[in-house]
């Protein structure tokens, strides 16, 4: 990139103008309506099901249940369940394994009638004891028998114990749902053995492969639309029973079936960021030298998958420390498996961190950046590799700034705003960078447009926007006469979208296939009777136009190349990856979210006054959309902090908060003041545009960012997320 976009979102008016078409939007022919009918106990087996009464009900067209259902060819395939998008089985037999399982579709001519028809579904049976409660299970820990679920030691082992000064404690993360807007949705139908899905996935390839498996056919019979995503934040990586249950009604029916998740179900059926209980032990020297960090986590998952996430990692490598343990254990429950949500692991793990981190500085009589500042890790410890790039000390100093830190005192209570007191508080935030194997499609057209062609869809990012600008840049096409296709089979593969590796993927593709394009554009042009004789490092390509570097009144447009050549389109496809000197350092981004807190002592209120994200992500490709993306991880960050946990009934399994009345998520009210700034320099090594990833990072460390600045007003430390008005005003927490 030679410099930093400010385009607006190339998607911006589809979206706002309703022309945008979702997965459950599309129109097809002859579709029928779907729901899913939910187990009502936690664990146990089906005794009975009566469908009869739905069955006969006005314009139901089928109940299909494990009674009869026509297997997938996949199911006995795949007898330790790995092959699958989700392990979980749909229908398979009478097993439950967790509330609000489906145990029957029912499919109809509208949407009423399927409604209706639904509730007349009964179901007996067998309960067995059931275990929701992570804190009561704890006979059931076990270890992750992957390499990724290894204990790791760097130095001695639980070594921060001989440290001069120690500290020792513990953090809780609740179950937190992701809830985005748009609800899980499906359109299902088959032509022959071919099926073909309007579906709401973070990854067209991925759901792809997992529909393949399930059903046995080759995943390139399988058609996927996913253009447009209305958030995900993670439960799109994963092809859900639900969608499996619409390809079996699809399939038994030969019509479309259309499903669509009911708010609730979002609550139990298609994942959430797992409970989690952290351990931290960290000592230091008395001058604020860590000489040990010791960080173990017990997280929650479900009975039928050992799902793990990173949530001990960033602790390896973030800061200067000798000596590094990491332990991370996993507890089986009686709930849907959990699923990565933004900031996978890192976002659990950076609160007890970061908030350890500020609870040592306390303890020391030091500033917390001082702290982190004495143990600036210059190299990354754990993978003995440079950096490619780190700005973290640049992301301290214009956050200070901003936040207004010189205001800060170490003895909390210190400040005050008329009958508020005012506390501020800071955490770090990284997230690994990574680059997919993508392909690209660059062509130009008779029109002289420019047409970019990738699987990869765009669930809120501004992957499209993001596209667009690196296709202008490398080209000089102006970007409304570029054009992207995306979100679909049958298009060049794209990556999965997560884990922050999409610009590098897609955009290191783009711009690959973008230059292969100019030169190709170059040399059909060097080859007319207006460029004879002149060699072609001599010639230029800007805004559609070839023209000589020595001599700009012979020039050649794409459009009489294109007419000259008879071609209806002059195209490049190829695929991009990460090259070997990348594998010789260690490529990640970096964050620190500031806050500024005002707390009522006696009401236990909490004001957002000001938040300050500051981030060194490489090159900024799009400063609206990745100021957006900041404010969003923000706001995301400040839902974990101070309102999300979904409760758990736990004598009966289930959640008794699954709706918006209840479970609580940010609105623009709660922030009064919020602030973003990228340092905005190019990463040498990490792609050809020198970007890092963002939409993890943009999360990572606000949650302890709160937590710490609650503490600085109060004095009351809180551990166990959300820090709710109730936590202020009790006694019993933790105080200094």
């Amino acid at each position: 990139m030679s410099k930093t976009s400010n385009i607006n979102r190339v998607d911006g008016f589809a979206k706002v103008t309703g022309s945008a078409t979702y997965s459950a939007e599309y129109k097809t022919d002859g579709v029928t309506y779907a729901c899913l009918v939910g187990s009502t106990i936690a664990k146990g087996k089906i005794k009975s099901i009566d469908t009869k009464t739905a069955e006969w009900a006005p314009g139901v067209l089928a109940v299909i249940t494990h009674l009869n259902v026509d297997k997938p060819a996949g199911y006995e395939k795949a007898k330790d369940r790995k092959n699958f998008g989700q392990p979980l089985q749909i229908f398979k037999d009478d097993s439950i394994l967790y509330y609000d399982q489906p145990i029957a579709l029912v499919i109809a001519d509208t949407f009423e009638r399927m409604q209706y028809a639904a509730s007349l579904i009964k179901a007996e049976y067998v309960k067995e004891e059931h275990s929701t409660e992570l804190q009561k299970a704890a006979d059931k820990v076990k270890k992750v028998d992957t390499d990724k679920g290894n204990d790791y030691h760097r130095g001695t082992p639980d070594g921060y114990k001989n440290a001069e000064v120690v500290l020792e404690t513990e953090y809780i993360i609740p179950t937190e749902v992701h809830n985005p807007m748009e609800l899980a949705n499906i359109i299902a139908k088959w032509e022959g053995n071919k099926p073909t899905v309007y579906t709401k996935s973070q990854g067209v390839e991925g759901t792809r492969r997992s529909i393949g498996n399930v059903f046995g056919v080759p995943p390139a019979d399988v058609s996927v639309h996913s253009e447009y995503v209305g958030g995900a934040f993670g439960m799109g990586l994963h092809t859900w029973p639900y969608e499996i249950a619409a390809l079996i009604g699809a399939k038994k029916l030969n019509r479309p079936v259309k499903l669509v998740l009911h708010r609730e179900q979002m609550f139990t059926n298609v994942g959430f960021r797992p409970y989690t209980i952290q351990k931290m032990g960290l000592g230091a020297t008395k001058e604020g030298k860590l000489t040990g960090l010791t960080h173990e986590a017990v997280a929650m998952t479900s009975s039928y998958e050992d799902f793990m996430e990173g949530t001990v990692n960033m602790s390896r490598f973030i800061y200067d420390c000798a000596n590094v343990s990491t332990r991370y254990r996993i507890v089986p429950l009686d709930t849907c498996s959990p699923i990565w949500m933004r900031g996978p692991g890192e976002a659990t793990g950076s609160f007890a961190l970061e908030s350890a981190m500020d609870e040592l500085a306390y303890k020391l009589n030091m500033d917390p950046i001082e702290f982190r500042k004495r143990n600036y890790a210059e190299k990354d410890l754990e993978q003995n590799k440079p950096w490619s790039s780190k700005y973290l000390m640049e992301c301290y100093e214009a956050g200070m700034e901003r936040i207004g830190w010189k205001n800060r005192k170490n003895k909390p209570g210190s400040v005050r705003e008329g009958d508020w007191l005012v506390g501020y508080g800071m955490g770090t935030g990284t997230f690994g960078c990574y680059r997919s194997p993508t392909t690209v499609k660059a062509k130009f057209l008779p029109d002289g447009n420019l047409v970019l062609q990738c699987s990869v869809n765009d669930m809120g990012p501004g992957t499209a926007t993001m596209m667009t600008a690196i296709g202008a840049d490398v080209t000089g096409i102006p970007t409304e006469n570029v054009i992207i296709e995306m979100g679909k089979s049958g298009l060049p593969k794209g990556p999965t979208q997560g884990g922050s590796a999409t610009t590098s993927s897609v955009g290191s593709a783009v711009n690959d296939a973008c230059k292969l394009l100019v030169t190709k554009v170059i040399d059909l042009a060097a080859k007319t009777d207006t460029f004879k004789n002149i060699p072609v490092d001599d010639l230029a390509f800007a805004n559609g136009t070839v023209t000589s570097k020595k001599d700009s009144n012979k020039s050649v447009s794409v459009t009489s190349l294109l007419s000259e050549n008879k071609l209806e389109e002059l195209a490049v496809e190829n695929e991009s990856k990460a090259s070997e000197e990348a594998k010789k350092y260690s490529i990640y981004s970096f964050s620190v979210h500031f806050v500024k807190v005002l707390v009522n002592p006696n009401l236990g209120k909490i004001r957002l006054a000001h938040v300050v994200s500051c981030a060194d992500i490489g090159t900024v490709i799009n400063q609206k959309t990745s100021a957006g993306q900041m404010y969003g991880g923000a706001v995301g960050g400040i839902g974990m902090g101070l309102m999300e946990s979904l409760e758990i009934d736990h004598r009966f399994g289930r959640p008794i908060n699954n709706n918006f009345a209840d479970y609580h998520v940010p609105v623009n009210a709660d922030i009064e003041k919020q602030e973003v700034f990228f340092v905005n320099k190019k990463d040498p090594i990490s792609n050809p545009m020198g970007t890092k990833g963002l939409g993890e990072t943009a999360l990572v460390g606000m949650a302890p960012a709160i937590a710490n600045a609650v503490f600085n007003a109060t004095g009351k430390r809180v551990r166990d997320l959300p820090i709710t008005l109730d936590k202020i005003i009790e006694p019993n927490v933790a105080t200094a």
